[in-house]
């Protein structure tokens, strides 16, 4: 049986080389009875693996069952996959048959095994190593003949070490691993993906078909896809309902994906761009303090300037003793001596105290200054491409952020 006839029959859609190597493994060892876990992100389609291998070996005349682990509470898991006898807890009014016992002869699928309890984990592996199982409430061993294929989207190693999951059950599980890649390693097929579900949905919907122009195909593939296929399913399907404009644009599509602008790069989490964010938060932090203490002079000053008009300042007690004065005036106190013909009623010009070499100055008009970080960050971003005459990766090193993120920064304020 070869890789193409089985994606026509379960409906795969893609041609990339992890996607093609997960699924000849599963044709490999269909007609065995090895137990088999199946990893990869939430989305990604792993349910499909469990029927290839049902489906492609000895048993598919046998039942077929699929569990969700993480679905059924801990105080009921056992019974469901083992069955209980009459009178064995509260509720347990007949007995009952566990999935193991229906599907003897067949296929079990444990999805989310990694969400199992540590006690049903030691019944699960005495089920795996001989094939025998004990109801709840019962002492009767009961044989079973159950192919077992597990999934989860957990770190299984890393669970094993923190004591969540039993070594011995994921080495059992995991005779033959089979890892389902998540979709930005699949770039080549999320245009097909796409395609796919725009033609199924625009059939079931009875609406024309979406179509993407080159610059919205670009960033369909470059986007992270955090929730792989399941993501993209799902934003097609509110694309093709909601826009009545049947080609969608960069921008249209930019609205149906998350706000997060990490989540719009096509890289991996790295180090560099983690420094980078932590750099760029400490950097607005400083920059909005000094705003902040600019602010602070400039009232300052401009609260002098006001007293002095008003003459509430007498300049001979000013040369006398200064500090003082201006200890009064920051804390808010003008209650002090004044007398209008010491004082040089004067506007935009230098007051100069008589007898002393502390001077006021007040040769400018206030103006209040933008405390955006936006425009501040443009400014800084003019500063470093004029001083480097353009070139944008040594302006990026100067600013010390990337030369990807320095581009992004141009295009997004539209810097010419």
């Amino acid at each position: 049986m070869d890789i193409q006839s089985v994606k026509q029959r379960f409906g795969i859609i893609g041609n990339s080389e992890g996607l093609n190597r997960a699924i000849d493994i599963a044709l490999q060892v269909a007609p065995t009875d090895l137990s088999v876990l199946i990893t990869g992100e939430s989305g990604t389609g792993k349910e499909i693996f469990p029927q290839i291998l049902h489906q492609y070996g000895s048993r598919k005349h046998g039942t077929y069952i699929a569990v969700n682990c993480g679905a059924i509470p801990e105080g009921t898991i056992d019974s469901e996959l083992f069955g209980h006898e009459k009178g064995a807890f509260t509720g347990a009014h007949s007995d009952r048959k566990g999935y193991f016992e229906v599907a003897d002869g067949g296929t079990i699928f444990l999805d989310e095994v990694g969400e199992l309890p540590l006690t049903t984990q030691v019944r699960l592996l005495r089920v795996l190593e001989t094939g025998e199982f004990i109801r709840v409430g019962s002492s009767k061993v009961i044989k079973t003949n159950v192919r077992v294929a597990a999934a989860t989207n957990l770190n299984m190693l890393k669970a094993t070490q923190e004591g969540k999951f039993r070594e011995d059950l994921y080495y059992r599980l995991n005779t033959v691993p089979i890892s389902i890649p998540p979709l930005r390693n699949r770039s080549e097929d999320i245009v097909l993906l796409f395609r796919k579900f725009a033609r199924d949905f625009a059939e079931k919907y009875r609406m024309p078909n979406i179509r993407l122009t080159d610059e919205a195909m670009h960033l369909l593939m470059t986007f992270r896809w955090p929730g792989n296929i399941r993501q993209l399913k799902n934003t097609t399907e509110q694309i093709s309902v909601i826009e009545q404009n049947r080609e969608i644009s960069a921008d249209i599509l930019r609205k149906y994906l998350p706000a997060d602008g990490n989540a719009m790069l096509p890289a991996i989490y790295n180090k560099e761009e983690h420094e980078e964010h932590s750099f760029k938060n400490e950097r607005e932090i400083l920059y909005q303090v000094l705003f902040d203490m600019k602010k602070d002079m400039h009232d300052l000053k401009q609260l002098v300037h006001e007293i002095i008009d008003k003459g509430d300042i007498d300049v001979q007690d000013l040369s006398k003793d200064n500090t003082s004065v201006l200890r009064q005036m920051y804390t808010g106190n003008t209650a002090m001596p004044s007398s209008a013909a010491n004082v040089h009623e004067v506007k935009n010009e230098v007051y100069k105290m008589p007898q002393n070499d502390f001077n006021i100055e007040d040769t400018e008009e206030y103006v209040e200054e933008s405390l955006s970080l936006a425009d501040k960050e443009i400014e800084l971003i003019k500063k470093a491409l004029d001083k480097h005459n353009g070139k944008r990766k040594y302006a990026a090193m100067d600013l010390g952020i990337s030369e990807r993120t320095l581009y992004r920064k141009i295009k997004e304020y539209d810097i010419s």
